[in-house]
């Protein structure tokens, strides 16, 4: 069959998308000496173990899954991580924020401070004791303007740090993992992804989610402009009206950062409807520690955040 007569594929933006990570993926395997792959039980980190299952099936994934726990994380979301990484028989290293502070490398100014922000210290000690190159993270351009910075192999110096002044040229998606000992890079595989890709990919893939990503009643309550959810970590303050609503979350993670909107959606396709027509951003909508200058997300990276 001549070249002008063989059928043309045509790829849907999901494919592409699909095929630049899984090569991001390849390339971090093939350069790196001792990398590993954030996973926390959230959607975007789920989306990375599938396309991890497609860059290296049928062999293990050549990187332990990594997951550094606050302490404070829905139980929905814990016990969905295990069960997925025990189902997929991959090696989950977890680090708790709860462990540097006992070893006092953490220090609350309140106890009801958020942790979110100290994950940072846990990181990198966790970074430094396994002797990890690289860490393959779910971060997404379009969650906000400091993630929008990064490359997609985004490196760190000696202290963990990030100088968004300070990075490699990415040309013709040409990537550069090389570094010194006590270097690393952060590398984000779905960095052109959106939420909406995200969602649109658990769909068309059938992924499995917590089930707090759906519609359910929960008790909760207004502040600051948001929903909070009620917990023996969050309790109503003196004041504050108790409502029972229908709520989802469009992102997990600390329980007393992070907030659930009203939603009815209660199956994936609801979920890619209401995140299609909605006009605020995942974390400007549910993470109520973005909502500070002292708590943003570049001064957080520059310290040796995700």
């Amino acid at each position: 069959m001549s070249p002008a007569t063989l059928p043309r594929i045509t790829l849907s933006h999901l494919d592409w998308l699909e095929s630049e990570a899984i090569h991001i993926m390849r390339e971090v395997a093939g350069q790196c000496a001792s990398p590993a792959l954030l996973f926390s039980g959230g959607k975007d980190s789920i989306c990375m173990l599938r396309l991890a299952e497609k860059a290296f099936r049928p062999g293990r994934f050549p990187f332990p899954l990594l997951h550094i726990d606050t302490g404070h994380n829905y139980p929905e979301v814990i016990e969905f991580r295990d069960r997925r990484a025990a189902e997929l028989g991959e090696r989950l290293i977890v680090r708790s924020v709860e462990d540097s502070m006992a070893r006092g490398t953490v220090v609350l100014k309140t106890p009801d401070e958020p942790r979110n922000k100290h994950q940072s210290v846990t990181l990198l000690e966790a970074i430094e004791e396994f002797a990890f190159d690289a860490c393959i993270g779910g971060a997404r351009r379009d969650e906000e303007k400091a993630r929008a910075k990064e490359r997609i192999f985004s490196f760190r110096d000696e202290f963990g740090q990030w100088d968004p002044k300070n990075q490699r040229p990415e040309l013709w998606d040409l990537y550069n993992a090389r570094s010194f000992k006590g270097e690393n890079m952060r590398v984000f595989p779905i960095s052109n992804w959106t939420e909406l890709d995200v969602w649109q990919y658990i769909e068309r893939e059938r992924l499995a989610l917590p089930s707090i990503y759906f519609a359910h009643r929960r008790p909760v309550v207004r502040r600051h402009g948001a929903l909070l959810p009620i917990t023996g970590l969050t309790p109503a303050r003196a004041g504050e009206t108790i409502e029972q609503l229908m709520v989802r979350f469009r992102t997990v993670g600390d329980i007393t950062c992070t907030a659930p909107v009203e939603s009815e959606a209660d199956t994936v396709a609801q979920i890619i409807a209401e995140t299609a027509s909605t006009k605020i951003t995942e974390r400007g909508a549910t993470r109520l520690d973005d909502q500070t200058s002292e708590a943003s997300m570049e001064q957080r990276k520059k310290e040796g955040y995700f």
